[in-house]
């Protein structure tokens, strides 16, 4: 059994210094010098790549927060004030990633500049950035899961716990689930596909997409706050439309890449 120590991590007088805020720094910082780094085994001008990153990432941001906006209307309706408040949760990723390619992918385009040689070259960096991330939801404890009494059931104190479990106290850790399945996808594609893919372009960041879509789609049966569609979970929906576009897409970029080689 493990518990977290609050959101807050420290204060240096009015300032209050959050976990959630900390982690999700980290990982945009990590995921930056990842990408940079292939940049330049690439042989690709790694500046041109960090601008449309930086772009990219405060897409994701806007999306991930638009996106769970949208489908918790009826909250921020009666309290719109909390609309900017992230440091408190509620970021989803398939938001993040819409945002991402829109902002990041556009100023690539508008440039001139390798688009989807970028989206593969973000691809690692989008997989460690999320486990890492992840943490954020323990410190605030959110996305968590149905109760438990597995050995490594999570304590959630009572002002978090649905009002369908308030008298449960112990949960599937399932951000922990999500963390250690996002740090097997990084290595996965690092270590397996990276170079064997590199001939046709978009076909890691669709192995990447594919992947997170199946860890994700399994840990999203288990939460207890999913953003729902009517009687769907909306992160299931995503996740169906991610591994059908890897399944699908993977082979093709693949025979093309054979093809005009």
């Amino acid at each position: 059994m493990f518990h977290s120590p609050g959101a807050i991590a420290f204060q240096l007088g009015p300032l209050t210094f959050r976990w959630y805020g900390i982690l999700m720094a980290g990982a945009m910082a990590l995921g930056l010098w990842l990408a940079h780094h292939e940049a330049q085994r690439r042989g690709l001008d790694p500046d041109n790549l960090l601008k449309a990153s930086e772009l990219a990432l405060i897409g994701g941001l806007v999306g991930a927060r638009l996106y769970y906006v949208a489908f918790n209307l009826d909250y921020y309706s009666r309290f719109p004030s909390k609309i900017l408040a992230v440091w408190e949760g509620g970021l989803a990723i398939h938001g993040g990633v819409l945002g991402g390619l829109l902002v990041g992918g556009g100023y690539a385009l508008w440039k001139g500049l390798p688009a989807i040689t970028y989206m593969d070259i973000a691809a690692p960096s989008l997989a460690l950035g999320q486990a890492v991330g992840r943490w954020g939801n323990f410190f605030n404890e959110e996305a968590f899961g149905t109760p438990t009494d597995l050995p490594w059931k999570l304590y959630i104190s009572p002002p978090h716990r649905p009002l369908q479990f308030a008298q449960e106290e112990f949960f599937h850790p399932t951000f922990l689930y999500e963390s250690v399945w996002d740090f097997l996808v990084f290595i996965v594609l690092v270590a397996v596909f990276r170079k064997r893919l590199e001939r046709a372009p978009g076909a890691l960041f669709l192995t990447y997409l594919g992947l997170y879509s199946v860890g994700r789609f399994l840990t999203e049966a288990l939460r207890t706050d999913a953003l729902m569609l009517g009687p769907l979970r909306v992160a299931q929906l995503a996740s169906l439309v991610g591994v059908g576009l890897a399944v699908v897409g993977v082979p093709l970029l693949l025979r093309r890449a054979h093809a005009s080689a």
